[in-house]
């Protein structure tokens, strides 16, 4: 499936890379139409994820972004779905979903077409995080049945120490792609100026800058679960296992450390299974 083309069918399971996913095995534990529904979600943030990594030429990018916006705005319009969005019609209805979560969306997909991100500053790089986690968590939880007020809470602090935990894991991958997505202000008090990435990257004071982000992440991991505590177990049991595995992620992180070569470090399955065990059986 390229960028801006989807299957007629409705997916009944996230593309193989996706099945060994935390988030593919997290979503089985929802009922049926819930499961649908993520999948479908999964597969629109695939397709504009894919728009913005492909390489390609910044103009073509932007205007299959653009293509996606309008076909979004029209579904809402009431000028009915197209093939891009077809398998998010019904959903919009069923879980009264927010276009401006799928604007969202694409507006951070977005900031990484219209330039390499590099160094954003704190405020940009909430605002990344807001738009390619968040919004996507804001969509998610009206899926899971939480509670408007505390499903944006929600969204707004697991969403961002999920992204924040992927940026973490990623540097060398993004660097690949001529991006630097650690905040300019944590480069600067750990005294790295180097504008090359790669150098950043083996610079011994590395560590003190993600620590920075680190910190961050856990806070937000933290709010997350006092969110998630005043919350009905069932509505939360997913969100609860994606927590709980990507907390582990970053934990083995920082003890991993952050000097170069950096082994590869993955969700566990063990993990998991685990948490499952924990929050997944009602």
């Amino acid at each position: 499936m390229s960028g801006m083309e989807r299957q007629k069918e409705a997916p009944t399971a996230p593309a193989s890379t996706a099945s060994r996913s935390s988030f593919y095995l997290a979503m089985r534990m929802l009922a049926s139409k819930q499961r649908q529904a993520m999948y479908e979600i999964y597969a629109f943030c695939r397709a504009v994820d894919d728009i913005a990594d492909d390489g390609g030429p910044r103009s073509e990018r932007l205007a299959m972004l653009d293509r996606w916006r309008a076909d979004i705005a029209q579904l809402y319009a009431g000028g009915g779905p197209t093939e891009l969005t077809k398998g998010l019609a019904m959903l919009v209805q069923r879980f009264s979903l927010r276009k401006e979560d799928f604007l969202s969306i694409i507006d951070g997909m977005e900031m990484d077409v219209l330039r390499d991100m590099r160094a954003p500053d704190w405020e940009a790089f909430d605002l990344y995080c807001d738009r390619v986690a968040s919004a996507v968590g804001r969509l998610s939880v009206r899926i899971f049945g939480v509670e408007e007020g505390k499903g944006q809470q929600l969204a707004h602090h697991l969403g961002r120490a999920l992204q924040m935990t992927n940026i973490l894991r990623d540097l060398d991958e993004d660097a690949k792609l001529g991006r630097l997505y650690l905040p300019k202000e944590a480069l600067a008090e750990a005294g790295i100026s180097d504008e090359d990435i790669g150098n950043v990257l083996a610079h011994p004071a590395l560590g003190n800058v993600c620590a920075a982000v680190v910190a961050r992440a856990r806070w937000h991991f933290d709010e997350a679960s006092a969110v998630m505590l005043r919350c009905s177990r069932e509505s939360v049991r997913s969100p609860r296992i994606m927590a709980s595995v990507y907390r582990a992620l970053l934990d083995k992180l920082v003890a991993r450390g952050w000097w170069a070569p950096r082994e590869e470090v993955r969700p566990s399955k063990l993990q998991f299974l685990w948490a499952a065990m924990r929050y997944g059986i009602v």
